[in-house]
């Protein structure tokens, strides 16, 4: 029997709020499969902090049709479902918008093999580190079956 180790994924802020607010889209999607075992979510505490602060917008809570009660569970699950990574080293700066860093830095130190997000060039720089920079829909394509 072979073993086929799990694609580990860092989820940029903006595919959380989207499975946040579309639970049927393909950001819902890419957690559910994580939920299942099927892929490895990498995450640092930076990143955690961030998906809470983000979601927990109004905007966000109204667009979810969530009270904010349901968003910290909402949040809490993924948090739970992800491999904690601890960062060790700090690789900045080496994208345009700092708070992007925080993200590139947990798919460094976790050793991603993608990163999700629906700004894939603000990203550029994942390529110097081997990590690929895919849009959702896309990464769930990139999942064996």
């Amino acid at each position: 029997m072979s073993y086929s180790p799990l694609i580990r994924l860092v989820l940029d802020t903006d595919v959380i709020v989207a499975a946040m607010r579309s639970p049927t889209g393909a950001s819902a999607e890419l957690l559910r499969r994580a939920d299942d075992g099927a892929l490895c979510l990498l995450l640092n505490v930076a990143l955690a902090l961030e998906y809470e602060a983000v979601c927990g917008r109004p905007g966000h809570l109204s667009a979810a049709g969530l009270t904010e009660p349901e968003m910290t569970i909402f949040v809490d699950q993924v948090i739970a479902m992800a491999i904690p990574v601890a960062s060790r080293f700090r690789w900045r700066p080496q994208l345009r918008d700092p708070g992007d860093e925080l993200v590139l830095e947990a798919a460094v130190n976790g050793q991603a093999d993608i990163i999700v997000t629906f700004n894939r060039r603000d990203f550029a720089a994942a390529a110097q580190f081997g990590i690929a920079v895919l849009l959702p829909s896309e990464a769930l394509r990139s999942l064996p079956p």
